[in-house]
Protein backbone atom coordinates (compact mmCIF):
# COMPACT_ATOMS: atom_id res chain seq x y z
CA UNK A 1 0.00 0.00 0.00
CA UNK A 2 1.40 3.72 -0.80
CA UNK A 3 0.31 7.12 -0.53
CA UNK A 4 -1.02 7.45 -3.75
CA UNK A 5 -3.49 4.47 -3.15
CA UNK A 6 -4.52 6.55 0.38
CA UNK A 7 -5.03 9.69 -1.53
CA UNK A 8 -6.82 7.99 -4.44
CA UNK A 9 -9.23 6.53 -2.59
CA UNK A 10 -10.06 9.69 -0.67
CA UNK A 11 -10.65 11.26 -3.08
CA UNK A 12 -13.29 8.58 -4.77
CA UNK A 13 -14.98 8.72 -1.16
CA UNK A 14 -15.20 12.76 -1.13
CA UNK A 15 -16.73 12.88 -4.85
CA UNK A 16 -18.63 9.45 -4.80
CA UNK A 17 -18.00 9.13 -8.21
CA UNK A 18 -15.21 7.22 -10.29
CA UNK A 19 -15.38 10.15 -13.48
CA UNK A 20 -14.82 13.31 -10.83
CA UNK A 21 -12.93 11.90 -8.81
CA UNK A 22 -10.50 10.84 -11.89
CA UNK A 23 -10.75 14.72 -12.66
CA UNK A 24 -9.99 16.11 -9.99
CA UNK A 25 -6.62 13.93 -9.61
CA UNK A 26 -6.22 14.44 -13.30
CA UNK A 27 -5.63 10.71 -14.52
CA UNK A 28 -7.84 8.48 -16.38
CA UNK A 29 -10.53 6.59 -14.70
CA UNK A 30 -9.22 3.26 -15.80
CA UNK A 31 -6.44 3.55 -14.00
CA UNK A 32 -8.27 4.60 -10.94
CA UNK A 33 -10.38 1.72 -11.22
CA UNK A 34 -7.87 -0.24 -11.08
CA UNK A 35 -6.05 1.33 -8.17
CA UNK A 36 -8.88 1.15 -6.18
CA UNK A 37 -9.44 -2.77 -7.33
CA UNK A 38 -5.90 -3.31 -5.92
CA UNK A 39 -6.05 -2.17 -2.84
CA UNK A 40 -9.52 -3.90 -1.82
CA UNK A 41 -7.62 -6.93 -2.92
CA UNK A 42 -4.59 -6.16 -0.72
CA UNK A 43 -7.22 -5.38 2.68
CA UNK A 44 -9.16 -8.37 1.36
CA UNK A 45 -11.81 -5.95 2.23
CA UNK A 46 -14.91 -3.95 -0.35
CA UNK A 47 -14.46 -0.58 0.52
CA UNK A 48 -17.38 0.88 -1.96
CA UNK A 49 -20.84 -0.36 -2.58
CA UNK A 50 -20.60 -0.03 -6.45
CA UNK A 51 -24.02 -1.13 -7.31
CA UNK A 52 -25.11 2.19 -5.44
CA UNK A 53 -25.52 5.57 -7.08
CA UNK A 54 -23.86 8.00 -6.43
CA UNK A 55 -21.01 5.75 -4.96
CA UNK A 56 -21.04 4.95 -1.02
CA UNK A 57 -18.18 3.38 1.19
CA UNK A 58 -19.36 -0.05 3.27
CA UNK A 59 -18.58 -0.01 6.85
CA UNK A 60 -14.90 -0.81 5.84
CA UNK A 61 -14.43 1.68 4.03
CA UNK A 62 -16.11 4.41 6.22
CA UNK A 63 -13.44 3.25 8.67
CA UNK A 64 -10.39 3.01 6.10
CA UNK A 65 -11.55 6.88 4.96
CA UNK A 66 -11.35 8.27 8.31
CA UNK A 67 -7.79 6.44 8.86
CA UNK A 68 -6.49 7.54 5.47
CA UNK A 69 -7.77 11.09 5.79
CA UNK A 70 -6.26 11.53 9.30
CA UNK A 71 -2.78 10.06 7.69
CA UNK A 72 -3.07 12.21 4.53
CA UNK A 73 -3.49 15.06 6.99
CA UNK A 74 -0.56 14.06 9.23
CA UNK A 75 1.97 13.10 6.33
CA UNK A 76 0.98 17.55 4.84
CA UNK A 77 1.18 18.72 8.38
CA UNK A 78 4.60 16.69 8.08
CA UNK A 79 5.54 18.30 4.75
CA UNK A 80 4.68 22.20 6.03
CA UNK A 81 6.98 21.86 8.78
CA UNK A 82 10.17 20.59 6.73
CA UNK A 83 9.28 23.36 4.43
CA UNK A 84 9.27 25.94 7.30
CA UNK A 85 12.44 24.21 8.30
CA UNK A 86 13.91 24.73 4.92
CA UNK A 87 13.21 27.97 4.87
CA UNK A 88 14.61 28.80 8.54
CA UNK A 89 17.81 28.17 7.06
CA UNK A 90 17.48 30.77 4.21
CA UNK A 91 19.10 34.24 5.35
CA UNK A 92 15.73 36.77 5.58
CA UNK A 93 15.77 40.38 4.88
CA UNK A 94 12.83 42.29 5.73
CA UNK A 95 12.64 45.84 3.78
CA UNK A 96 9.90 48.70 5.13
CA UNK A 97 8.50 51.14 2.49
CA UNK A 98 6.56 54.16 2.48
CA UNK A 99 3.73 53.85 -0.39
CA UNK A 100 5.03 56.92 -2.35
CA UNK A 101 8.07 55.34 -2.71
CA UNK A 102 7.06 52.40 -5.01
CA UNK A 103 6.64 54.94 -7.30
CA UNK A 104 10.18 55.90 -7.49
CA UNK A 105 13.47 53.87 -8.10
CA UNK A 106 12.50 50.95 -5.16
CA UNK A 107 11.07 48.52 -7.45
CA UNK A 108 14.43 48.19 -10.07
CA UNK A 109 16.54 48.40 -7.09
CA UNK A 110 14.50 44.98 -5.56
CA UNK A 111 14.35 43.22 -8.71
CA UNK A 112 18.41 43.60 -8.70
CA UNK A 113 18.78 42.83 -4.91
CA UNK A 114 16.54 39.58 -5.75
CA UNK A 115 19.09 38.75 -8.72
CA UNK A 116 22.19 39.43 -6.83
CA UNK A 117 20.98 37.07 -3.83
CA UNK A 118 18.55 34.82 -4.85
CA UNK A 119 19.11 32.65 -1.92
CA UNK A 120 18.32 35.49 0.50
CA UNK A 121 13.78 35.52 1.51
CA UNK A 122 12.81 38.84 1.05
CA UNK A 123 10.37 40.20 2.28
CA UNK A 124 8.49 43.81 2.01
CA UNK A 125 6.15 45.46 4.34
CA UNK A 126 4.55 49.16 3.99
CA UNK A 127 4.53 51.08 6.26
CA UNK A 128 4.50 54.85 7.22
CA UNK A 129 8.10 56.63 8.20
CA UNK A 130 7.25 56.62 11.93
CA UNK A 131 5.91 53.10 12.21
CA UNK A 132 9.83 52.30 10.03
CA UNK A 133 11.71 53.72 12.78
CA UNK A 134 9.97 51.40 15.45
CA UNK A 135 10.11 48.54 13.37
CA UNK A 136 14.08 48.99 12.81
CA UNK A 137 14.35 49.34 16.72
CA UNK A 138 12.51 46.24 17.57
CA UNK A 139 14.25 44.52 14.85
CA UNK A 140 11.44 43.53 12.85
CA UNK A 141 12.59 45.63 9.58
CA UNK A 142 16.33 45.16 8.17
CA UNK A 143 16.27 48.48 5.92
CA UNK A 144 13.32 50.83 5.19
CA UNK A 145 12.89 54.02 2.79
CA UNK A 146 10.82 56.81 3.60
CA UNK A 147 10.25 60.76 3.08
CA UNK A 148 10.77 61.63 6.71
CA UNK A 149 13.36 63.02 8.32
CA UNK A 150 13.07 61.59 12.54
CA UNK A 151 15.75 61.86 14.56
CA UNK A 152 16.75 58.86 16.40
CA UNK A 153 20.16 58.54 17.92
CA UNK A 154 19.68 54.39 17.18
CA UNK A 155 18.47 55.01 13.52
CA UNK A 156 20.94 55.82 10.64
CA UNK A 157 19.40 57.96 7.86
CA UNK A 158 21.04 58.50 4.28
CA UNK A 159 19.21 60.39 1.87
CA UNK A 160 19.31 58.46 -1.44
CA UNK A 161 17.79 61.56 -3.89
CA UNK A 162 15.82 64.74 -3.00
CA UNK A 163 13.04 64.03 -5.42
CA UNK A 164 11.35 66.78 -7.20
CA UNK A 165 7.45 67.52 -6.81
CA UNK A 166 5.09 68.48 -9.13
CA UNK A 167 1.81 69.50 -8.92
CA UNK A 168 -1.34 66.96 -9.89
CA UNK A 169 -4.04 69.03 -11.12
CA UNK A 170 -8.01 67.58 -12.30
CA UNK A 171 -7.91 67.58 -16.46
CA UNK A 172 -10.51 70.64 -16.48
CA UNK A 173 -9.03 72.71 -14.17
CA UNK A 174 -7.64 75.91 -15.68
CA UNK A 175 -4.12 76.21 -14.71
CA UNK A 176 -3.93 72.40 -16.56
CA UNK A 177 -4.16 73.86 -19.97
CA UNK A 178 -1.42 76.57 -18.90
CA UNK A 179 2.16 76.57 -20.17
CA UNK A 180 5.65 76.70 -18.44
CA UNK A 181 6.17 75.46 -14.98
CA UNK A 182 3.74 76.72 -11.99
CA UNK A 183 4.47 79.00 -9.31
CA UNK A 184 3.88 77.86 -6.09
CA UNK A 185 2.26 81.41 -5.07
CA UNK A 186 -0.36 80.32 -8.15
CA UNK A 187 -1.18 77.30 -6.36
CA UNK A 188 -1.54 79.21 -2.90
CA UNK A 189 -5.12 79.78 -3.70
CA UNK A 190 -6.55 77.07 -4.78
CA UNK A 191 -8.16 74.25 -2.84
CA UNK A 192 -5.18 71.51 -1.68
CA UNK A 193 -5.41 68.30 -0.99
CA UNK A 194 -3.06 66.96 1.76
CA UNK A 195 -2.15 63.48 2.99
CA UNK A 196 -1.26 62.31 5.29
CA UNK A 197 -1.80 64.58 8.35
CA UNK A 198 -1.04 62.54 11.25
CA UNK A 199 1.30 61.23 12.97
CA UNK A 200 3.53 64.24 13.27
CA UNK A 201 5.96 65.16 11.29
CA UNK A 202 4.04 64.01 7.90
CA UNK A 203 4.66 64.30 4.50
CA UNK A 204 1.95 66.91 4.87
CA UNK A 205 3.93 68.87 7.15
CA UNK A 206 6.63 69.27 4.32
CA UNK A 207 4.38 70.61 1.62
CA UNK A 208 2.98 72.78 4.40
CA UNK A 209 6.06 73.95 5.35
CA UNK A 210 6.72 74.25 1.64
CA UNK A 211 4.36 77.32 1.38
CA UNK A 212 5.21 78.74 4.62
CA UNK A 213 9.23 78.82 4.06
CA UNK A 214 8.16 81.04 1.44
CA UNK A 215 5.66 83.15 2.80
CA UNK A 216 2.20 81.41 1.42
CA UNK A 217 -0.31 79.91 3.06
CA UNK A 218 -1.72 77.35 1.19
CA UNK A 219 -5.57 76.70 1.03
CA UNK A 220 -6.06 73.47 2.43
CA UNK A 221 -9.42 71.88 1.29
CA UNK A 222 -8.91 68.36 2.02
CA UNK A 223 -7.14 65.75 4.15
CA UNK A 224 -6.47 62.21 2.71
CA UNK A 225 -4.91 59.07 4.39
CA UNK A 226 -3.25 57.65 1.85
CA UNK A 227 -1.56 58.59 -1.41
CA UNK A 228 -4.16 56.84 -3.65
CA UNK A 229 -7.31 58.64 -1.98
CA UNK A 230 -5.47 62.04 -2.31
CA UNK A 231 -5.32 61.34 -6.15
CA UNK A 232 -8.38 60.09 -6.27
CA UNK A 233 -9.77 63.16 -4.95
CA UNK A 234 -7.75 65.18 -7.45
CA UNK A 235 -9.83 63.11 -9.96
CA UNK A 236 -12.94 64.34 -8.56
CA UNK A 237 -11.90 67.74 -8.92
CA UNK A 238 -12.12 68.76 -5.37
CA UNK A 239 -8.64 70.45 -5.60
CA UNK A 240 -4.87 69.39 -6.04
CA UNK A 241 -1.81 67.68 -4.60
CA UNK A 242 1.54 67.98 -4.48
CA UNK A 243 3.03 65.12 -5.10
CA UNK A 244 6.60 63.75 -5.87
CA UNK A 245 7.77 63.25 -10.03
CA UNK A 246 7.05 59.81 -9.48
CA UNK A 247 3.86 59.53 -8.89
CA UNK A 248 2.88 60.89 -12.47
CA UNK A 249 3.82 57.31 -13.48
CA UNK A 250 0.66 56.87 -12.11
CA UNK A 251 -1.31 57.52 -15.34
CA UNK A 252 -4.94 58.98 -15.43
CA UNK A 253 -7.11 59.96 -18.40
CA UNK A 254 -8.55 62.53 -15.75
CA UNK A 255 -5.10 64.19 -14.13
CA UNK A 256 -2.41 66.15 -15.40
CA UNK A 257 0.49 66.70 -13.88
CA UNK A 258 2.87 69.40 -13.81
CA UNK A 259 5.89 70.62 -13.25
CA UNK A 260 7.06 73.49 -10.08
CA UNK A 261 9.34 76.57 -11.25
CA UNK A 262 10.95 76.00 -7.58
CA UNK A 263 14.21 74.08 -7.55
CA UNK A 264 13.51 73.65 -3.82
CA UNK A 265 10.16 72.01 -4.21
CA UNK A 266 11.38 68.73 -3.38
CA UNK A 267 11.08 65.73 -1.09
CA UNK A 268 13.88 62.94 0.09
CA UNK A 269 14.13 59.46 -0.33
CA UNK A 270 15.47 58.06 2.86
CA UNK A 271 17.00 54.40 3.42
CA UNK A 272 17.02 53.87 7.60
CA UNK A 273 19.27 51.35 8.91
CA UNK A 274 20.03 50.67 12.67
CA UNK A 275 23.39 52.10 13.94
CA UNK A 276 26.37 49.87 13.90
CA UNK A 277 24.58 47.20 11.93
CA UNK A 278 27.25 45.43 9.35
CA UNK A 279 24.65 42.90 8.13
CA UNK A 280 25.89 41.50 4.57
CA UNK A 281 22.66 42.17 3.55
CA UNK A 282 23.20 45.52 4.06
CA UNK A 283 25.79 45.94 1.78
CA UNK A 284 24.52 44.15 -0.59
CA UNK A 285 21.42 46.31 -0.92
CA UNK A 286 23.57 49.53 -0.62
CA UNK A 287 25.89 48.68 -3.74
CA UNK A 288 22.71 47.64 -5.32
CA UNK A 289 21.44 51.09 -4.96
CA UNK A 290 25.41 52.68 -5.62
CA UNK A 291 25.44 50.79 -8.86
CA UNK A 292 22.39 51.53 -10.20
CA UNK A 293 22.15 55.10 -9.55
CA UNK A 294 25.83 55.29 -11.30
CA UNK A 295 24.01 53.14 -14.29
CA UNK A 296 21.56 55.71 -14.40
CA UNK A 297 23.62 58.75 -14.15
CA UNK A 298 22.10 60.33 -10.96
CA UNK A 299 25.07 61.11 -8.26
CA UNK A 300 25.92 57.82 -6.02
CA UNK A 301 24.84 58.55 -2.25
CA UNK A 302 27.30 59.40 -0.26
CA UNK A 303 28.30 57.42 2.58
CA UNK A 304 26.28 54.10 1.44
CA UNK A 305 29.58 51.64 1.97
CA UNK A 306 30.49 53.16 5.24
Amino acid sequence: MELRHLRYFVAVAQERNFTRAAERLHIAQPPLSRQIQQLEEELGLQLFERESRPLKTTEAGRLFLEQATQLLERMESLRTMMERLKEAGRPRFVIGFEASTIYAALPQLIRRFRTVAPEVELSLVEMISFEQIVALKEGRLDVSFGRIRLEDPTVRRDVLRNEPLVAALPLAHPLAAQEGPLSLARLAGEPLIIYPREPHPSYADQVISLFHDRGLTPNIGHEARELQSAIGLVAAETGYAIVPISVSRLRRDDIVYRDLDDPGATSPIIMSRRVGDASPLLGVMSRVIIDTYTEWGWPAPAGLED
